[in-house]
C-alpha cells in the first residue's frame, strides 16, 4: 500500500490480488467524496521496495589478514451524477483499464446493500455492518468489479486521487476475512516524515540489535516481534524515513525493477514501457493513450504537489490483531523530521566468527576468531592486521506489503503474496 500526501491531493495505491471466477470479484471501498480512479503498476511498488529495504550490518569480523608481504584479496558485501437510485446516487461510473468502477453515495444501508447486490457487487455478509458505519459516517464508496471478457490476469495495481490531504486510510474494512492478525506494509510519500496519530508506534534501534555469528544473524525480527506484543498488536513500526529524489524512484521503475529478463530485452520505449504498464483504448481498440503516457501520468500522480528537494518516503509495516481493527489509521506529520536511515549498523555479538588461520601466507585452516588470531601470529612470528573484508550484510527486505485489497472487499479468495523475508 503505497500512500501519497500533498496539499493539493492524496492518492492511494493498492496491488488487488485475487484469484477465483473472474465474474465473483468485486471491491468495494469506502472515499470522501469524489475521487479519480487510474491504474497503476507493480514496478512502482518494487521500486518503492528495493530502494527503501532496511538492511542490518553486522559488526566487523576482525579476523586475521595475510602479512603484508602478501598479495591481498578482498571479498566482497552482499546487499541486501445521475439521478438518485432509491436511496442510492451514481455520482460516476467509467470504465478503467479492466475494471467498470463506480462511484456512490448512500443515506440507507439496506439500500447500498441493495444496488451492489443487484449490479454484481456482491458484499459478503460479514462485511456488511462495516460499511453501515461507513454510510451513517457519511462516506462515500467506490465499487469496482471486472469488465465482461476480462479474467484476472487482466487485473492491474489502482490508484485512487482524493482532493486536499487527506490522510484517513480506512482500516475497519480489513476486519472481514481476517485471522487473528494481518501484516501490512506501507510507503507514504510527502514532504516531511508522517507517522500514524491513532496507533501506537515503534523503532528498532540499532543499539537494541546483537549479531549471532554462529547464525550470520541479527535479532532484528526477534526485537521486532516483542515490540509488537507489547503494543497489543496495534503498535506500527516506523522502518525507516529518507530522503529521495523522484527521479531516482523513476529510473528504478523505467530502468530495471520490473523487467525480469525472460526473452528479449524490448528495444523501443513503447515497448519497455508495456512490460509493466498497458496502453489505454477507445471501444474500438485505437489506442488514445500509449504506456509511456500512462506511466508518466502515474508518476506525476504519485509526486504531485510534492517539492523535489523535500520528497520524503517513510516506510512502515505492523502486524496488527483482529481486535486492533476497529478504528481507521490516521496518518499525521511527525514532530519529529529528522532522517531515520535505511541502515543498523550492529555493535553487540554473540559468540565469534569463524576465521582463516594463517601460516606465513598460505592459509593453513579456520578457527573461532581469538584462537585464529593466536596462531596467525604465532605462525607468522608478528601481528596481523584487523581484516577489512565486509561479512555479509542482513537485508530486511520487508515482508509483503499488503494492499488497499484488505481495506477494501475483496469477494472471492483473496491471495495475500509475501516476499521471503531474509534472517
Amino acid at each position: 500500500m503505497i500512500l501519497s500526501i500533498s496539499k493539493d491531493q492524496s492518492t492511494l495505491y493498492d496491488q488487488i490480488k485475487y484469484s477465483g471466477a473472474p465474474e465473483s470479484f468485486a471491491w468495494v471501498l469506502p472515499i470522501s467524496g469524489t475521487v479519480t480512479v487510474g491504474l497503476s503498476s507493480d514496478a512502482v511498488f518494487q521500486a518503492l521496495d528495493g530502494l527503501t529495504q532496511t538492511t542490518v550490518l553486522p559488526p566487523p569480523l576482525n579476523c586475521p589478514t595475510r602479512p603484508n608481504n602478501c598479495n591481498a584479496s578482498f571479498g566482497s558485501s552482499d546487499s541486501a451524477g445521475t439521478a438518485p437510485n432509491a436511496g442510492v446516487t451514481v455520482n460516476s461510473r467509467q470504465v478503467v483499464g479492466p475494471y467498470d468502477t463506480v462511484q456512490l453515495s448512500a443515506t440507507d444501508p439496506a439500500a447500498l446493500a441493495n444496488w451492489l447486490s443487484q449490479n454484481g457487487f456482491s458484499v459478503p455478509a460479514g462485511i456488511q455492518p462495516v460499511i453501515d458505519t461507513y454510510v451513517g459516517e457519511h462516506f462515500d464508496f467506490l465499487a469496482l468489479k471486472l469488465l465482461p471478457g476480462k479474467g484476472v490476469q487482466d487485473m492491474r495495481p489502482v490508484r485512487v486521487t482524493t482532493p486536499g490531504a487527506s490522510t484517513v486510510l480506512p482500516l475497519r474494512m480489513v476486519a472481514a476475512g481476517t485471522g487473528s492478525t494481518v501484516g501490512i506494509s506501507l510507503w507514504v510519500v510527502g514532504e516531511g516524515r508522517y507517522e500514524p496519530q491513532n496507533f501506537p508506534t515503534f523503532m528498532v534501534e540499532a543499539s537494541e540489535l546483537s549479531w549471532d555469528w554462529t547464525q550470520n544473524k541479527s535479532n532484528y525480527v526477534d526485537i521486532r516481534a516483542q515490540k509488537t506484543t507489547a503494543g497489543a498488536g496495534r503498535a506500527w513500526e516506523i522502518e525507516n524515513s529518507t530522503n529521495v529524489l523522484p527521479q531516482n524512484i523513476q529510473n528504478a521503475v523505467i530502468n530495471g525493477y520490473y523487467y525480469n529478463g525472460s526473452g528479449p530485452y524490448p528495444q523501443t520505449e513503447e515497448d519497455r514501457a508495456q512490460l509493466s504498464y498497458l496502453p489505454i483504448t477507445d471501444a474500438n481498440g485505437a489506442v488514445v493513450k500509449t504506456a509511456v503516457q500512462v506511466r508518466q501520468e502515474d508518476l506525476d500522480t504519485l509526486f504531485h504537489g510534492i517539492p523535489s528537494a523535500a520528497t520524503r518516503v517513510t516506510r512502515l509495516r505492523a502486524d496488527v490483531a483482529h481486535a486492533a481493527l476497529d478504528a481507521d489509521l490516521v496518518m499525521s506529520a511527525s514532530q519529529k523530521q529528522d532522517v531515520l536511515p535505511t541502515t543498523r549498523q550492529v555493535t553487540k555479538e554473540l559468540n565469534q566468527p569463524t576465521c582463516p588461520v594463517y601460516n606465513g601466507c598460505d592459509q593453513v585452516g579456520t578457527a573461532p576468531r581469538d584462537e585464529a588470531n593466536f596462531r596467525s601470529t604465532t605462525t607468522t612470528g608478528g601481528t596481523t592486521a584487523c581484516s577489512t573484508t565486509p561479512p555479509k550484510q542482513e537485508s530486511r527486505n520487508a515482508w509483503a506489503g499488503v494492499g488497499l485489497g484488505l481495506l477494501a472487499t475483496v469477494i472471492g479468495k483473496v491471495v495475500r503474496k509475501r516476499r521471503a523475508v531474509r534472517q
